[in-house]
């Protein structure tokens, strides 16, 4: 198997990481997984900051193991350089559908594979 292959199936890890409650709802989790740089435009347009997404993870959507679960669907990668892995995938969460990019790197002493941008787009009802 490629290293290739292995970026991108630890970067989908962490990604599918993040959906997990139990992340959510954890800032010391949460932080393993997010960079520092950290920056990501939601479906809602918003544009959150590290330090303002650990704050907030604990309350968005996706945080409770009872209420609505991120559901997400076709989730391909491709690395873009060393340390770089770019994934695109869609998300269902209580109807609602969502087209997502992000871009995962990995760098520094611990040389973990963290979240350094993320971006939603709001699927429209009718588009198939």
């Amino acid at each position: 198997m490629s290293r290739e292959t292995d970026d991108v199936r630890e970067a989908i890890a962490g990604e599918l990481h993040l959906m997990d409650p139990g992340v959510r709802m954890s800032r010391s989790a949460a932080r393993q997984l997010l960079d520092p740089d950290f920056v990501e435009v939601g479906a809602s347009g918003r544009r959150w900051t590290y330090d303002e997404m650990l704050a907030a993870l604990p309350e968005l959507d996706g945080a409770t193991e009872s209420g609505p679960r991120y559901e997400p669907s076709e989730i391909t990668g491709v690395q873009l350089a060393p340390g770089l892995v770019h994934l695109t995938y869609e998300t269902t969460m209580d109807g609602d559908r969502a087209r997502r990019s992000s871009l995962w790197r990995k760098q520094g002493a611990a040389a973990t594979w963290q979240m350094y941008y993320h971006q939603a787009t709001p699927i429209p009802e009718n588009d198939q």
